[in-house]
């Protein structure tokens, strides 16, 4: 099982004095997967990702990553690139010297690193010649992305890739994530937006107060989900009202944009009673126009773990 995992931790816990950060963490990302962490502030997303570019070590349990078990020394794993809480840059360097500086404290030569290629991918070519303290938030990201790229990873590990990016920006960078793991590279990514996840990814694991509460496909997570609410737009709204009224399961609920809207009906169930309200609705002649859920399951999700977070202080 594991010559096809880029990641694979059994029980991982880390202390920072008397704060257990992980506690008893499993993880599995196989190769070429977009694996998300999602969860509130502090749930330890970024203790896990230190873990896995070599920048802690776990107190207890077991790393393989790549298929190697990870050791007690302090050092990226081979085959491992990527960053945690922004990369490391220097703001007085142009973005192509800071690759070459990154190349040649790898002991590479920077004319063969393929720095322009990896300017490239980022959509960084235009600036590779400006100094980096002039880049925005979103520039910086996508050079620290560059600088992940140099050493051709098998596995990347990004905190909060699409920071600062502008939609155009964040595009690109989905599409160069989304390359890279068609061609069997893997990414551990987290992110406080739900969209960039469930846009990226395959699978998501949901963390809090440093526990695993969820792991596994985006579908999944909807089927084991609370009651969702539903944005459904019929042909016939009336008729729509009332079969959703009459389907056991199902909560006809109004909001602000129900009321602004009459075409629109808000109901709040789970995924079997939506689907035999949507069965229903055609058998009776209405033309389902529009069914989406208001909030998506891993929003809701992540707010329902904040939610609980907040009650416990």
């Amino acid at each position: 099982m594991d010559a096809v995992l880029a990641v694979r931790a059994r029980g991982i816990t880390k202390c920072f004095g008397d704060v257990v950060a992980l506690d008893d963490i499993d993880l599995e990302v196989p190769q070429g997967q977009i694996h998300g962490l999602a969860g509130p502030n502090g749930a330890g997303k970024t203790t896990l990702l230190g873990l896995l570019l070599g920048l802690a070590v776990a107190d207890s349990g077991s790393l393989k990553i790549l298929g190697m078990p990870v050791g007690r020394a302090l050092a990226a794993p081979d085959g491992v690139a990527g960053f945690v809480d922004g990369p490391g840059l220097y703001p007085s360097l142009t973005a192509r010297q800071n690759l070459a500086a990154l190349a040649a404290l790898r002991g590479h030569d920077a004319r063969t690193a393929g720095i322009d290629d990896v300017l490239d991918q980022v959509g960084l070519t235009d600036v590779a010649d400006d100094r980096v303290r002039g880049f925005s938030l979103g520039m910086r990201q996508r050079l620290g992305l560059a600088a992940a790229l140099l050493t051709k990873p098998r596995l990347i590990v990004l905190d909060e890739p699409s920071n600062g990016l502008d939609p155009a920006g964040k595009k690109h960078v989905h599409g160069v994530l989304t390359r890279l793991a068609n061609d069997g590279t893997s990414v551990v990514l987290s992110s406080h937006r739900m969209d960039d996840v469930e846009a990226l990814c395959s699978e998501v694991t949901l963390l809090a107060t440093g526990r695993v509460v969820f792991s596994g496909p985006l579908n999944k997570l909807a089927a084991e989900n609370r009651d969702l609410d539903y944005r459904l737009r019929t042909s016939d709204p009336q008729s729509a009202r009332r079969l959703a009224a009459d389907t056991a399961g199902i909560r006809v609920v109004d909001d602000a944009g129900a009321r602004h809207d009459a075409e629109v009906l808000v109901v709040r169930t789970l995924l079997p009673a939506l689907d035999e309200l949507v069965v229903r609705l055609v058998q009776s002649g209405v033309a389902v126009r529009e069914l989406a859920p208001v909030v998506s399951p891993l929003e809701a999700a992540f707010l329902a773990l904040t939610e609980q977070q907040e009650a416990g202080r």
